[in-house]
Parts: structure tokens; sequence; C-alpha cells
């Protein structure tokens, strides 16, 4: 990139670092700090502190463009012809046309989606990762213990089941940079590694309070991200909601047998899973303001992901073992196709739902889908509900409630403004 002033800039390749990372140390804790300041210092850049002319346009380029030219412009310029004063990240409108039932359905039908697909996921997975395979009588078997290779294939079906859809049907024309996809992408990883990390310095109420109260951060980072405005009883709803999962959680679901005392590190590395898991569904979200379907993005999501995941494997050198593992059990190659057929459905709900109805009521499903499991729980073992467990159900029947009265209010508020005839000029 060349700026107005003549001096030449190389933001994109690292030159903060004056070193060659691969994907993979973003694992690595010396490395995730910089990474974040890296993706800031790029995310700011793309924005709207440069100065005219700091960018090139497609017109700019040299005019031998070569056989490489498409590539380059469909990863950095993307397709769609945009204005230059065009905001790209523009807020989600929703269709007018729909009725308030038809929208009702279509949300009963992505939460009906996302929870079937993910409890049946949560089944697969642990069996995969806790049961033995190739056991006989003389020898106990061997154990998987490399989540990481799942979820390098279920990032692989998923990209091959995007692909084969986008070319057997036909979709919008896709107008996004490519390289837009790889920060959804990079905040993923990042955010499933402060996770993972978290869950070994953080208590287990601290872990339920962070997770049943993402619902408020994700609405933050959608002010930021995609300049999203939400309304009071949005605000209200979402932590009414937060506080009766907690209350629940807390109340009725199983408590582990060590639970690690809550240090800073850990609530820094909880502060962090928040923030990057809420900048991913946002991010996502504020990708359709290209008009492109859930499936060409499943695509572009996950074809960094797989990138990003090999990369972090062939580092570590379980690439192969985990290959080699496939081969010697052909039960073991069954469940991980059953794991990544569930997570490639799970994966269409996701940016369906994203898509139609945005990343707050997603995240707000989600955190649902936490209190449903624990409640089939008790009802189909006999397990028993605690008062404050009870009370904190009903505190989120009641904000349900008020979030659909208030958004069938607003909707007819709509309705009722009349609409004045344009003033013909004479």
């Amino acid at each position: 990139m060349v700026g107005s002033s003549g001096t030449r800039h190389t933001p994109f390749l690292g030159s903060r670092w004056r070193v060659t990372r691969s994907p993979s140390a973003v694992l690595d804790t010396a490395v995730a700090l910089p990474l974040l300041v890296e993706c800031s210092g790029l995310c700011q850049l793309y924005g709207t502190w440069l100065p005219p002319g700091a960018v090139l346009k497609t017109e700019e380029l040299p005019g031998d463009r070569g056989l490489c030219f498409p590539l380059v412009k469909a990863c950095v310029f993307g397709n769609e012809p945009k204005a230059p004063d065009e905001v790209l990240l523009a807020p989600r409108t929703e269709t007018a046309e729909s009725t308030p039932s038809w929208q009702v359905l279509k949300l009963v039908f992505c939460a009906s989606g996302l929870q079937v697909s993910y409890l049946t996921w949560g089944i697969l997975q642990e069996r995969v990762m806790t049961g033995s395979y190739g056991a006989t009588a003389t020898s106990p078997g061997e154990h998987f213990t490399d989540s990481q290779f799942l979820v390098l294939m279920n990032r692989v079906l998923a990209l091959v089941v995007a692909g084969l859809y986008c070319v057997l049907r036909k979709q919008p024309r896709h107008g996004a940079p490519m390289y837009r996809y790889s920060f959804a992408s990079l905040s993923n990883v990042l955010s499933s590694w402060c996770q993972y990390e978290a869950l070994k310095f953080v208590s287990f109420p601290t872990q339920v309070l962070a997770k049943a109260s993402k619902v408020i951060p994700v609405m933050m980072m959608g002010k930021l991200v995609s300049r999203r405005s939400y309304e009071h009883w949005e605000y209200l709803t979402a932590g009414l909601i937060s506080i009766g999962v907690s209350m629940f959680l807390l109340s009725s679901g199983p408590e582990p047998r060590s639970s690690p005392a809550t240090t800073l590190s850990g609530l820094v590395l909880l502060a962090g899973y928040i923030a990057f898991d809420s900048f991913t569904s946002n991010w996502q979200d504020a990708l359709f303001a290209y008009k492109m379907s859930s499936v060409q993005m499943m695509f572009g999501v996950n074809l960094f992901s797989c990138l990003f995941t090999v990369g972090s494997l062939l580092e570590q050198g379980a690439l192969l073992e985990g290959a080699r593992f496939m081969g010697r059990h052909s039960e073991f190659a069954l469940h991980a196709l059953l794991l990544s057929i569930c997570s490639a459905f799970g994966q269409l709900f996701i940016f369906y739902t994203i898509g139609q109805f945005g990343a707050a009521v997603f995240t707000i499903i989600m955190t649902l889908r936490q209190a449903i499991a624990i409640l089939l729980s008790c009802l189909l073992y006999g397990h028993t509900v605690t008062v404050v467990g009870g009370l904190g159900v009903a505190v989120v029947f009641t904000a349900l409630l008020l979030r659909v009265y208030a958004r069938g209010r607003k909707q007819r508020g709509k309705k009722a403004v009349p609409t004045e005839p344009p003033v013909q000029k004479v």
C-alpha cells in the first residue's frame, strides 16, 4: 500500500513484529497479546483513519494484470463495485414483507435447529473423546485426545458442503473481499483458546456468570462493529435473561468436583473470550451487508479456519498422527464423520440465524441452550429443580415474553404511522 504522502507501508506483513509466525502461534501465550495488537492495528488502518488515497483501488492497479488478477481482486477488493464513500459494514435491515407470524416461525426453526444440532454434537463429541477404540479381550484399546484434529475435520466437511452447494445452486453475486472472512476465523480461534485457558484459572460460578452474561457484551460490540442501535427494552430483556439463566445454572447445574479459585489472569482470559466471541458473531452479521447467502458465509469462514487449523497441526506434528489413528480405527472415522455432519448442520443454522435476526438474538438462543440442556436432564432423569432455579426459569420466560410484546408493539407502531404523499412541484 502506498499512502498519499508517498511513503510505503506494509501493514499486512507484520512489520511491527519483524518476524514471520505460523497461524498456530496464536495458541501460544507469549504471542496472543501482540497478535491482538496487530489485529487492532489492521482494523484501525482499514477504517476511516487513513487519509484519502491511502488505499489502492482496482482501477489504480497496473495495466498488465496477468492470470492472478481475478484471485487477487476477489481476495483484496471483492467483486461488487461500490461507491467510494459507501459504508461497507452497514447494519442489516429487516425485510418489510415478512409478517410477524412468519418471523416467529423462522425464529422457532432456527432455535430448534441449533438445539438439536449442538445437543447431538455434544453427545457424539463426548463419545469420541472419552471412549476407547480397538479394545479387545486382552487390550483396553486407544483413546483419541487431539480435539484440534476433530475441529479440522468439522471445518473441512463444512467447507466441502458449502462449496458443493454454492456450485450446484445459484447464489447471489459474491462481493465481499475474501480476507474479511479471516477476521471472523481468527477471532474464533482466539476466543476458543481464551475459553479453554480461562477454565484453569476461574471458579465454576464465575464461568457460569460469564457465559450467561454474553448477551450484553454482544450488543455493545454490535454498536462498535456495525454501528447497530438497540432499544432500552432490548438491554432490559437481555439483562433479565442473563440473570435468570445464571440463577438456574448456579442452582441446578452440576458443579465440578474440583473448581479452581478465580485469579486475575483467569479474569483477563475470560474477558478476552467474551470480547473475541462477541466480535466473531457481530463481524459475521456485518458481512451480510454484502447481500451474501448464509452458505457463502459458511464457505468463506471455514476456508480460513481450515488454513489456520492445518498450520497449527503441522507445526505440532499432529496432523499425520490423527490420520494414522483414523486409518487404524474405522469406528473412529465413522464417529468423526457423524460429528462433522452435526457440526456442518449447526453452522448452517448459525449463519442463517445471524443473517436473519442478528448476533444478539443468536447469542440469546445459545445462552438458553445451556439452561435447556440442564432442564431436559432434570426432566428425563428425575433431578429436582431448586426454588432459585425455578425462579430463574420464570425470570427468563418473563424476559422473553416482554421481548416479544415490545417487538410486536414496535412493529404495530411502524404500520400505524401514515405515509405522507409526495409533494408535487409546480
